[in-house]
């Protein structure tokens, strides 16, 4: 797969970051709306209650996800024993090579090394080989947390009991 590592995002590259992942949630022929957008963008929000993280393989930045510890603004369900897994991406020549497992098993044993009891997140229904690797890594569904942000998006609620 050539080197991969998994860092903390740079200051630098937050505007790329940023573009990576609507640019991901654009090509996966999904809802993406003027409001969702920005939020995808905005990785200086992100940094400020949350890790922001990036794939990089060969040098170049090829995906990026956001977690954070305890019920903070990226929190998804009232949870403070959980930690949240937002808004993965892999860019489309990276994916197929394990990268987006990569960053989730990363989330997950950073959430275990920060004391977390369970790791949450949510996928849009049409995001299933997401749904796939989340299965695959021992998340279950929690029906009770799905919801709907807008209309035409559905988001499916997956828990990992650490």
């Amino acid at each position: 797969m050539g080197d991969l590592r998994i860092r903390a995002v740079e200051v630098d590259e937050h505007d790329a970051a940023g573009e990576l992942v609507v640019d991901v949630y654009r090509s996966l022929g999904d809802v993406v709306d003027e409001f969702y957008e920005p939020v995808l963008r905005d990785i200086v929000g992100r940094v400020e209650t949350g890790e922001v993280l990036v794939a990089e393989l060969d040098e170049e930045v090829v995906g990026c996800v956001t977690v954070s510890f305890g019920s903070t603004a990226l929190s998804e369900v009232e949870d403070p024993d959980a930690a949240t897994i937002r808004m993965l991406g892999v860019s489309s020549v990276a994916r197929g090579r394990g990268i987006g497992e990569a960053l989730v098993r990363h989330c997950i044993e950073h959430a275990r090394e920060r004391g977390c009891k369970r790791v949450r997140l949510d996928t849009r229904t049409s995001m299933k080989s997401a749904q796939r690797l989340y299965k695959r890594l021992g998340f279950r569904r929690d029906p009770e947390h799905d919801w709907s942000p807008a209309d035409g998006i559905s988001l499916l609620a997956y828990v990992l009991d650490l």
